[in-house]
């Protein structure tokens, strides 16, 4: 080869490299590859073709029209399929110096006969796992066989085009890596930027469903974090073929978005979001049993809820944070009052912050007392927040608040700190009070020191552990990571109890499972005792579980005297509500542990004793 073949393949071997390492796509190099090989070789005519699936898939072919590629599209390869189909096929280099004499190119003739066609060299281009992934192929208008320069070009050719192929792959593959979620192989948050901000889809309709996963947290607890994988990847699958897959994008963790191009009006949104709750919540089989999946949807509309992306994406959160609150397993369309709400949690959270930065978090107290004999035996601590102008805010002012786990774990540790100072006081001015009563959420046992950290109040203060009454409403308990250090607290002396029955799931199975010493018999059916039946047997049901199952039973929401006598009737020991006393600060229920509370008209007594 001489000196000048040399430089010019030199040369057009680094152009080629250099398109390849600055980021030219595949078929932007197979074309270049083929122009600068046939300015080396004018008396060919270059083409490469990549193989996908078995199938022919013109890449180049720069000197020949589109027609010749369009019907070579989608051709299946085989030994019989022309040079290029044979080459691929077999993975070696086919020649055929004879186009028409070739019993392989017959069925092809008239494809090639408008360009004067009289040769072929197709050589496969392979991976260096041994794939073949395309071929490169010269022409020729004579009945000929390659040159020995032809021939280093087409080595050099094949090799740079495995080269640009691979960088392609790879390409490729970290592009899906960035833009597709992992587990579920749909669009992720980054894939879901994209098309949220492409100002082509905010110029038309289209509708965006925000949608979490309910209760995901149990089921991986419950059953595993595999059991919980298999039903996002299920819900995902059941959301791309009901939207399409680049229209179905996994935000994160349980939360999943689907953009409804199209979508005119809300009775069409609500149409498509109905048909993923639908869709979603069909049951799904794992090694551990059946699921019933279950969703939530939030919607807005473009240019009826928002045009700008943010603000859509906003209110689209919003209405789904409604949906969670209000509707779960629902849907909810977005809805301007939503702002508000939202605007009201902050504000919540803020002042609930402020209140414990600046030691404005106060315990008021309600009593337990005996049925029977009017004796306070407990108080429940309840938090309130002292106003700068010295108003006192109760619970419900701050209620939405508690949505912040960093709000609720602070309320909790600070709620210990009172309490049980204030219960040592008490122990120690000799009144005759048997324990405290904290309430727990969810996020107080996140991180796992809960235990570490009661018992370490406990030493702190002197007191022994029956002292402390932990109350916990069903929807907690049934949380996966609660139950273990619920026990772990029981067996130290704790008690636990479940509150608000019969407002959670209420199934009386879930008493032979949840570790509990105390069922408090939501306020509810203490409001219907006098005139529901059903409502009287359900407390003296539960107080007659209680006594052969060794549980205390305390009825909430005790305003009346004939409540109290009737609850003391059924068979339940305890009440608390308004008839013995409101929630008090630390002062006034000092003065009430020293009395005892009349749990009886003391008007009807009297009237009974002069009849007597």
């Amino acid at each position: 080869m001489t000196l000048e073949a040399q430089l010019k393949l030199s040369a057009f071997q680094g152009k080629i490299l250099e398109a390849v390492a600055t980021g030219s796509d595949f078929h932007s190099v197979a074309d270049l590859l083929c122009r600068e090989a046939e300015q080396i070789a004018p008396d060919a005519v270059c083409t490469i073709v990549r193989i996908e699936n078995g199938l022919i898939r013109p890449v180049a072919a720069p000197s020949l029209p589109d027609s010749y590629a369009e019907a070579l599209d989608g051709v299946p390869i085989g030994p019989e399929v022309g040079s290029c189909g044979a080459a691929a096929y077999f993975g070696e280099p086919v020649q055929t110096t004879d186009i028409a004499k070739d019993p392989k190119w017959q069925p092809y003739l008239g494809l090639i006969a408008p360009h004067r066609l009289k040769a072929c060299w197709s050589s496969p281009i392979k991976t260096r796992d041994g794939r073949t992934v395309a071929t490169f192929a010269f022409y020729f208008r004579e009945n000929r066989g390659a040159d020995d320069a032809e021939k280093e070009l087409v080595k050099r050719c094949v090799h740079l085009c495995a080269i640009a192929f691979e960088y392609a792959e790879i390409n490729a593959h970290n592009e899906y890596l960035a833009y597709s979620d992992q587990l579920t192989g749909i669009g992720n948050r980054r894939s879901f930027d994209t098309a949220f901000f492409d100002p082509e889809l905010l110029s038309a309709p289209f509708g965006l469903l925000l949608i979490d996963i309910d209760n995901l947290k149990i089921v991986n607890d419950s059953l595993g974090h595999c059991a919980g994988d298999t039903q996002i990847a299920s819900v995902a699958k059941r959301l791309a073929a009901l939207a399409g897959k680049n229209n179905a994008f996994r935000l994160g963790g349980d939360e999943f978005a689907i953009i409804c191009r199209g979508c005119k009006d809300h009775a069409s949104l609500r149409q498509k979001a109905y048909m993923a709750l639908d869709a979603v919540t069909q049951p799904i089989e794992t090694e551990n049993g059946t699921l019933s999946p279950s969703v939530t949807i939030g919607g807005v509309l473009n240019g009826i809820d928002g045009t700008a992306p943010e603000q859509l994406r906003q209110n689209a959160d919003m209405a789904l944070y409604h949906a969670k609150q209000m509707r779960r397993g629902g849907y909810v369309q977005f809805d301007p009052s939503h702002k508000s709400t939202i605007l009201r949690r902050i504000a919540e959270s803020r002042d609930l912050l402020e209140a414990l930065d600046e030691d404005r978090v106060i315990a008021f107290y309600q009593p337990v007392v005996s049925l029977e004999t009017g004796r306070i035996t407990g108080v429940e601590a309840l938090a309130r927040i002292r106003r700068p102008d010295g108003r006192i805010a109760t619970a419900s002012e701050f209620q939405m608040a508690f949505d912040d786990a960093r709000n609720t774990s602070r309320l909790t540790a600070q709620m210990i700190d009172l309490a049980f100072n204030e219960l040592r006081h008490w122990l120690d001015e000799g009144l005759p009070i048997e324990h405290v009563a904290i309430n727990l959420a969810t996020a107080d046992f996140r991180p796992d020191d809960l235990e570490e950290r009661l018992m370490s109040a406990l030493e702190r203060t002197g007191l022994s552990p029956h002292r402390l009454q932990l109350e916990v409403t069903e929807t907690v308990l049934m949380e996966g990571h609660v139950a273990q250090p619920m026990a772990n607290l029981r067996k130290r002396g704790v008690r636990v109890a479940l509150d608000d029955f019969g407002t959670g799931f209420a199934s009386l199975t879930h008493l032979l499972h949840f570790p509990v010493d105390v069922i408090k018999i939501d306020k509810s059916f203490v409001e219907k005792l006098m005139t529901d039946v059903p409502s009287a047997a359900i407390v003296e049901a539960l107080a007659d579980i209680a006594r052969k199952t060794g549980l205390d039973v305390v009825a909430e929401g005790v305003e009346t005297y004939a409540q109290a006598e009737r609850l003391a009737e059924l068979g339940c020991d305890f009440g608390q509500g308004y008839l013995f006393s409101r929630p008090v600060d630390a002062a006034v229920i000092t003065d009430l542990l020293r009395t005892t509370l009349p749990v009886r008209d003391p008007a009807a007594l009297q009237s009974r004793q002069k009849r007597a």
